[in-house]
Parts: structure tokens; C-alpha cells; sequence
């Protein structure tokens, strides 16, 4: 009966500090980080503080102080590409984890900058800053919609590229 009683005693005791210890412990934050935004426009204003917007979906999408980056911002056909100048938003593409938008910018026919809209909830916050970051320099060197999609941020790189492509339509009307 003793021996029953020490079992006992031993295994509730055992259970009650591994409940205590994983109450204690929390999951660690998950940094939500927005790159510096780029300013499109060069109007001067402060592109390193972007307002929030939600999305449709609820979720936190980055935007550049750029709002009237449209096709009316043109400034006339530039170079031989054929390529307005002037600052472009493509049309907003939706996959299972949010919405994404880019924009670009035009100089002498050529895209000089690029900058998107994207999701920064939950694990979207990790995945998409340094894929979007890479996308936007693989545009400016590509001088296309042709971008390679990034690794393990699939949806995301077939969003951007398409609407990449809406805002060189654009550029291109």
C-alpha cells in the first residue's frame, strides 16, 4: 500500500510541474518587419514612415506615400521602350494569404524603382519583406514582369509578377 501511495504521489506530482512549466513558457513574438518603402514619386515626403491599410482581408498592407501613382502621372513617351515616364500601380492580385500591388517607376523608358503592397500578418510578417525586397531589385535589373519567383514565397511571387505586368500595361498605354 505504501509503495501504491509513493507511485502515486511521485507521478501527480510529476504532471503538475510539467503543467506548471509549460504555462510559464510563451511562444516567441514573431517580428512583423516592413521594409523602407521607396519613394516613388520623389515628392519628398517621408517614405520611410508608410500608413497601414487594411485589406480586405483583414491583414496590414504596406503603402508608399504615393497615392496619386497612377497612369494620369505620366509625363510623356520616354526613350525607345516605349515606356511612359511617370509612376504606375498595378492592379491589386489576390492569393490565399493576402493582397498584393506594385508599383513603379519610370525614368527614360526604363523602371528605376519598384514597390509593393503586401501582406504582414502572422507568418506573412517573416516571409514576404525579404521576398518582396528581392523581387523589387529583380525588377529594376529585369526591366520585365519576367522575375524568377522566390523560394517559399510562391504565392506571393506569382501575385507580384502579375501585378507587375498590369503596371507596365499601363506604362505602356
Amino acid at each position: 500500500m505504501r509503495r501504491s501511495t509513493a507511485a502515486a504521489v511521485g507521478t501527480l506530482t510529476g504532471a503538475a510541474l510539467i503543467v506548471g512549466v509549460r504555462l510559464s513558457v510563451s511562444a516567441p513574438a514573431v517580428p512583423v518587419a516592413a521594409p523602407p518603402a521607396v519613394d516613388l514619386t520623389g515628392s519628398g515626403q517621408d517614405a520611410s514612415t508608410p500608413s497601414k491599410k487594411p485589406d480586405k482581408n483583414g491583414s496590414d498592407k504596406e503603402e508608399s506615400g504615393s497615392d496619386s501613382s497612377d497612369s494620369s502621372s505620366s509625363e510623356g513617351a520616354a526613350g525607345g521602350s516605349g515606356l511612359k515616364n511617370g509612376v504606375f500601380k498595378g492592379s491589386a492580385s489576390k492569393n490565399p494569404y493576402g493582397t498584393v500591388q506594385v508599383s513603379i517607376k519610370i525614368q527614360n523608358g526604363k523602371i528605376t524603382a519598384a514597390d509593393a503592397t503586401y501582406p504582414t500578418s502572422a507568418d506573412s510578417g517573416t516571409i514576404n519583406p525579404p521576398a518582396v525586397q528581392s523581387l523589387n531589385q529583380s525588377t529594376v535589373k529585369a526591366q520585365s514582369a519576367e522575375v524568377d519567383a522566390v523560394s517559399g514565397a510562391t504565392f506571393t511571387s506569382d501575385s507580384y509578377a502579375k501585378s507587375l505586368q498590369a503596371a507596365i500595361d499601363a506604362a505602356n498605354a
